[in-house]
C-alpha cells in the first residue's frame, strides 16, 4: 500500500456547546494555550443550531488538564461532557472512496472513480473524488442545488450561467454537461479554482467551464459574461445576504437564482434579502438540515 495517504493515529477531545459565541470563545482560549502543532481546534455548527468543538492531539492529552481548561472557559457542566477517543491510523482517501456511494439528484449522479461503470446511460455522471468531501454531492446543499438545477432545466435552457463560489466545480460541471454550452464560474479561494478547473477537465468539459478567482462581483469578467439568466451560489448565509445587491444587478430579466449553504433557520433571512430586490421564491428544498432555494427575478 502507498503510505502517502496513511494518516497517523490522533487523539481527540469532543464536546457540545450551546451557541456560537461560547464555541468561538472556547476555540480562541484553547488555540492560545497550545503551541502550533500540539493541537488542532475547530468548531462546527450543527443543523439544530448548537455547536460542536473538537480538539485533535498528536499525543495523548492530559484529560484532567483539558477538563480544567474547558471548565475555566465554558463552565463545569461543559467540561464534564467532554469525551476522549483515539482515531486509528488508516488510509482515509481509500476509506472514503469505499464508503461513498453514487448520489442521484434528478438527471445527475455524483460519483467517484470507483463507481464510474455503475452510472446508468440515461444519467449525467459527475465524477468528483471523495478526498474533496464538501461539494461532492454527498452534502445536502450540493444535492439540493442539483435537484433544483434539474427542475429549472426541465422548463428552460438558460444561455448565460454563473456558478458563484464554485468550490469543487460540481454545479458548473453539471450545468455544462446538461446544456452543452460554456459555463462561467468563480471562487474566492485559489486552490478551489485549481480543483474546479481540474475536475472540469477530468469530466471531459474543460473547454466549457471557465473558472476565475474573484471576491464577490468585483472582477470585470462578470459584466463581460453577463447578464446571467441562471446563477448558482452554494456559499453560506451571510455572504449570500451581502451579495444580494450585486448579484441581482448581474441578472437578466426573469432570471433564475439557486441559493444554498443555508441551515434551515437561516433561509427566511436570505429570502427576505432577495425579496427586497425583486426576486420571488419558487421552491424551498430541505435536506439533512440544510436549505436550498430557487428564486426568480420579477423584472
Amino acid at each position: 500500500m502507498n503510505n502517502s495517504t496513511l494518516t497517523p493515529a490522533t487523539h481527540r477531545a469532543s464536546l457540545a456547546i450551546g451557541e456560537e459565541h461560547a464555541a468561538k470563545r472556547l476555540v480562541d482560549v484553547l488555540t492560545e494555550i497550545f503551541f502550533e502543532g500540539e493541537a488542532a481546534v475547530a468548531a462546527f455548527e450543527r443543523p439544530d443550531g448548537g455547536w460542536d468543538v473538537t480538539v485533535h492531539f498528536a499525543e495523548a492529552p492530559d484529560q484532567a488538564l483539558i477538563r480544567q481548561l474547558v471548565g475555566d472557559a465554558a463552565g463545569e457542566e461543559t467540561a464534564k461532557s467532554i469525551t476522549f477517543d483515539t482515531i486509528e491510523a488508516r488510509d482515509w482517501v481509500k476509506a472514503s472512496l469505499e464508503d461513498l456511494a453514487p448520489v442521484p439528484a434528478g438527471r445527475f449522479v455524483v460519483h467517484g472513480a470507483h463507481d464510474r461503470a455503475r452510472i446508468p446511460q440515461n444519467k449525467l455522471g459527475i465524477e468528483i473524488e471523495a478526498a474533496l468531501a464538501f461539494g461532492t454531492g454527498h452534502h445536502g446543499t450540493t444535492r439540493g442545488c442539483l435537484l433544483l438545477l434539474d427542475h429549472v432545466l426541465k422548463a428552460r435552457r438558460p444561455a448565460c450561467v454563473l456558478d458563484l463560489g464554485t468550490g469543487t466545480g460540481v454545479l458548473a460541471i453539471a450545468a455544462a454537461k446538461a446544456l452543452h454550452r460554456p459555463i462561467f464560474a468563480s471562487d474566492i479561494d485559489a486552490p478551489s479554482v485549481k480543483v474546479a478547473r481540474e475536475n472540469a477537465r477530468f469530466n471531459g468539459i474543460g473547454n466549457r467551464v471557465q473558472v476565475i478567482r474573484a471576491t464577490g462581483f468585483a472582477a470585470p469578467d462578470f459584466a463581460e459574461h453577463g447578464p446571467f439568466d441562471l446563477v448558482l451560489a452554494n456559499i453560506l448565509a451571510n455572504p449570500l445576504r451581502q451579495l444580494a445587491g450585486p448579484l441581482t444587478r448581474h441578472l437578466a430579466p426573469a432570471a433564475n437564482v439557486i441559493l444554498s449553504g443555508l441551515l434551515n433557520h437561516q433561509a427566511a433571512a436570505v429570502i427576505a434579502a432577495y425579496r427586497a430586490r425583486g426576486l420571488v421564491p419558487l421552491r424551498h428544498l430541505k435536506i439533512e438540515g440544510w436549505s436550498s432555494l430557487l428564486l426568480r427575478a420579477s423584472r
